[in-house]
Order: C-alpha cells, then structure tokens, then sequence
C-alpha cells in the first residue's frame, strides 16, 4: 500500500472537510476578532517553526488573512525558512524607531510575518511606557483572520506567557522519548496556570499513521490521568524527506512539495483547526493577547 493510500484510508473525512473549508471560508469581515493560535514544544528540534510557517501558507490557501509571529526572541529563524533578511523587527517598534505596520513582512508565499528581535529576550519584562507602546501598536492591526505565534521551545516563563492567553494552543512533539516527555512537561505548565486552555497535540516526524496515534494517545492519556486536562488530537506530520529538502532551500515544503505526504497531512491539520471558528467577542484579538502578555497581573 503506498502512502497515498494509507492517507486516504486512515483520514479520508478530514480530507474531505479540508476541501470543504478551501471552498467556503472568505477574507476577515470588518470587526471580526482575530483568532490566536500558539504553537510551542517542550524541547527544540521537534520542526516547530518549519510548521508555523507552513501551516500560515496552508492557512493562506485556505482562504484565510494570516499574520506569524516569531516569538522566539533569543533565536527568530521564522525569517530564515522563508529566506527573508527583516531589516527591522520588534526592537525598533520598542524604541520609537519604526511603527509595528511598517516592520511587517509580506511574503510571496500569501502570508505576512513579524520577525523577532532575536536576543532580545527580556520582551515580557519592559518597562510601564515601551510595554504600553508595543501594547497599543498590536491593538492597531487589524484585518487578519488568524495569527500564529510560533514560541521558543521549553517551559520557561517566556514560553509559557505566550500560550496563556492564546484561543488555541499546539504543542507539537516528534516520536522520541525525549520530546514525549518534554511535550508533557509544557502541557503541565501550562495547565499549571491554565487549567481550562484548550490544547491540542500535533506529532511530527512520524512514520506511519499507527505511530502517530500511539504517540498522541501516550501523551494525551498520562496528561488525563495525572493533569485531568483533556488534550485533543490534532493529528500527525509524516516524516518526509521534502521537508529537510524545503528547509535547505528555504522554501516552504508546502509550497514547493505540495502532493507530498507532509503537505497532505497539513492540509488536514489545517482543516481541522478551521472546523470551529471563534465568535466575537469583546476581549479577544491581537490587542487583547497582547494587553494580557504584558499586563503586570495575567
């Protein structure tokens, strides 16, 4: 059986429901929030970044306004996949140097990203005014649909505040034991603080559907069992060797591998984080996330 077989046996209906959603989503209507969604791991070199930016390209074809976020002030590489050199990022927004619109990237590949200052990691501590000012230049934005905060990977307090007030969060890990257990470990300090986040658990690099989902059953049933948090499964990546192949080119694989197993099986994580879109509601958005990141008291 080849893969794409095993793809259309083991997910056929959340392939369907990703076709479904390409035809019937449309661009952010005027005062629509936008929706959050924080993608973190508990160890680097699970591919977190190589998917937030494929899945903003997915999200783009889907139809939907995407902006990403590099979270990872001590190592943005967001930039870097995409093969772009920002030659401004949050640091000048902080010190007066440039306006948040104009550090904006528009990419070729459909989406838009805000590089990180990269070593600037104090970012959660600024003072009153530069907090305020960065603050208030998030609440500006407007327009987009979706915005994807790609994190530094860990359990540190700079991690975890930008899962906190995030609609959605992804915790991505791959098959190892080290990444299993790192997974969990930021699942627990996250529901440490936010016993009612809705999380969801994304394995990457796995080499059939079967390891996939024993993965995500492992994590998502000791999380039950010693959090009492419900984790949803949101799906697998296969390990691909196209990925590590975009990665060199900096391209995103979706884009230059789109029949490809990892591309079939982001279109169905897309799908499925599309199947239930967040009402307005008054304290939401880009402002909001960002007024609860940098508030004194969460």
């Amino acid at each position: 059986m080849n893969w794409t077989q095993l793809i259309e046996n083991n997910l056929r209906d959340f392939m369907d429901q990703a076709s479904t959603l390409r035809q019937m989503v449309g661009k952010a209507e005027p005062g629509t929030a936008t929706q959050i969604i924080t993608l973190t791991s508990g160890k680097g070199g699970v591919g977190k970044s190589t998917l937030s930016v494929n899945l903003g390209l997915a999200l783009a074809a889907a139809g939907k306004k995407v902006l990403l976020f590099d979270a990872d002030l001590g190592l943005a590489n967001v930039n870097v996949l995409l093969g772009v050199v920002p030659k401004f990022n949050l640091y000048h927004v902080i010190k007066g140097h440039k306006e948040l619109e104009d550090i904006i990237i528009r990419t070729p590949e459909g989406f838009d990203i805000i590089a990180g200052a990269s070593g600037y990691s104090v970012l959660a501590n600024l003072p009153e005014k530069e907090r305020s000012k960065l603050v208030a230049a998030f609440e500006r934005l407007t327009g987009y649909d979706i915005m994807l905060i790609d994190t530094g990977a860990g359990v540190s307090a700079n991690v975890v505040d930008f899962t906190l007030p995030a609609d959605k969060v992804v915790v991505i890990t791959t098959p190892e034991p080290t990444a299993i257990t790192d997974a969990y470990g930021i699942i627990k300090s996250i529901v440490l603080v936010a016993p009612d986040k809705n999380i969801k658990l994304l394995v990457n690099r796995a080499t059939s559907s079967l390891e996939g989902r024993k993965v995500a059953e492992r994590v998502i049933n000791i999380s039950s069992q010693f959090l009492n948090v419900r984790v949803e499964n949101l799906g697998f990546i296969y390990d691909d060797d196209n990925v590590a192949k975009s990665v060199r080119r900096q391209k995103p694989f979706y884009q230059l591998f789109p029949h490809s197993k990892a591309s079939a099986c982001l279109d169905i994580v897309a799908a499925r984080l599309l199947e239930q879109e967040l009402p307005l509601r008054r304290d939401s958005g880009i402002g909001a996330f960002f007024r609860k990141i940098f508030s004194p008291v969460m």
